[in-house]
């Protein structure tokens, strides 16, 4: 599959008249195409909601456009919370899935009316304590161990991760919430990350679907939704074939007729949290080609860092790269694509074959809509970019502004610190 950037090379000529390189520019008709296409692939689910993760792309206008689809807020912390209600979401539009929690975010999330998500079993004590009840709606992440494996061979091993609980821990804190007033439960499990398979939510379907009918036989609780989390992803490399989101939803129905609907459970809600899917493709950091070094390899140095773009440094992420006005050139030459941070993984790409990049062109790196600027920090000094969205009418609004210095040293108030552009 070719990846074509949703941008040309004539409009980001126009673009960096106001806003110069390197910024994240999203595709606002990509986003809008693909959370209906959501919406749609589910609507089986007369209770179904898309939380969309908001550690993906915690941008006002972009969660305000997911909104306008029925999507809620999956929240991780105190300022995630406060985003989602400063956006207008509340009670149980906003999910709060954290782990480590400190004890006033329980309370915040409450005060919201959020469903608390709970990732482990002594959280039910905290949760009790701190608030002095358990919630009437209350759900925990599920843990089964192991490894996560489908047709295709492993694809996790959940048994290594520091999420959720086991079964029984489940089992028993089902029964001790019921007994403190608890009404309407709820399980969570996130097995696999950026599956580029349509069979992944389904089999995970399944498996919850068994489980919930085996929670309310032993434990006689009202099971109300069962939350698929994400991990459904997009395909980073050009070779790989998208996800159907509509085979995704139509294989968690029929695990739905199979599993639930014999049990007499057709009114549990469906929920997802896929951050990555709903937002990654639809988005791109533009960068330009600033320097070239000739010693025991080539390089281009770019005008972005890992502070714009992190995954590729931290996890040796692949993210496909379009040099414009060059797409239909031929990849002759063998590049690392660099940025300037003291640090060697500073690298957006590693022996690439691309087109001969002259200094001056415009690169642009692909679906880092999600998990992209969100990633960024501020390590030596350096600056995050600014968030630009491509309207449907070709357009471009500023979403965040670029930092600047003064933000930069804007926290240091603990002394007489006197800061001068």
């Amino acid at each position: 599959m070719k990846k074509t950037p949703f941008v040309t090379k004539e409009q980001v000529e126009e673009i960096v008249k106001t806003y110069p390189t390197p910024f994240h520019l999203y595709d606002e008709a990509g986003i809008r195409a693909n959370a209906k296409a959501v919406q749609e692939a589910f609507a089986w689910n007369k209770g179904f909601r898309e939380y969309f993760a908001v550690k993906a792309t915690p941008n006002p206008f972009i969660l305000n456009i997911l909104k306008e689809y029925g999507c809620g807020c999956d929240c991780s912390s105190l300022t995630e919370l406060m985003m989602a209600k400063a956006c207008g979401f509340e009670g149980d539009q906003i999910m709060f899935s954290s782990n480590d929690t400190p004890l006033e975010e329980f309370t915040y999330a409450n005060e919201l009316g959020a469903i608390i998500n709970l990732d482990d079993f002594t959280h039910i004590k905290c949760v009790e304590e701190t608030l002095g009840y358990i919630p009437e709606t209350i759900s925990c992440r599920y843990n089964p161990g192991g490894v996560f494996e489908m047709s295709n061979g492993i694809m996790d091993n959940p048994g290594d991760s520091k999420y959720g609980m086991t079964k029984s821990q489940i089992i028993e804190g089902f029964k001790i919430m019921k007994e403190k007033g608890a009404k309407n439960f709820g399980i969570h499990a996130f097995l696999a990350s950026n599956t580029v398979t349509n069979e992944y939510y389904p089999q995970l379907a399944k498996q919850l679907f068994e489980l919930v009918v085996e929670l309310k036989e032993t434990t006689g609780c009202h099971i109300t939704f069962v939350n698929l989390s994400g991990g459904v992803g997009v395909p980073y490399t050009p070779d790989q074939e998208p996800n159907d989101i509509y085979a995704i939803g139509e294989g968690v129905h029929k695990a739905y007729d199979e599993v639930l609907v014999p049990a007499g459970m057709d009114d549990v809600a469906i929920f997802s949290e896929m951050g990555r899917f709903m937002l990654a493709p639809y988005g791109c950091l533009v960068t330009q080609a600033i320097h070239e070094k000739h010693i025991y390899k080539e390089y281009i140095g770019v005008d972005a860092c890992a502070v714009n773009l992190m995954r590729p440094a931290m996890y040796g992420s692949y993210h496909h790269i379009t040099v414009l006005g060059k797409e239909d050139a031929p990849c002759t030459e063998t590049y690392d694509v660099v940025g300037s941070l003291c640090e060697n993984n500073d690298k957006f790409a590693i022996d690439r074959k691309l087109p001969v990049i002259d200094k001056g062109d415009y690169l642009v790196i692909h679906d880092t809509g999600a998990h992209g600027f969100a990633m960024g920090y501020s390590y030596n000094g350096k600056l995050k970019s600014a968030e630009l969205l491509l309207q449907p009418d070709g357009n471009v609004k500023m979403i965040r502004r670029a930092e600047t210095p003064a933000d930069y040293f804007a926290t240091f108030d603990c002394f007489d610190f006197k800061f001068e552009e």
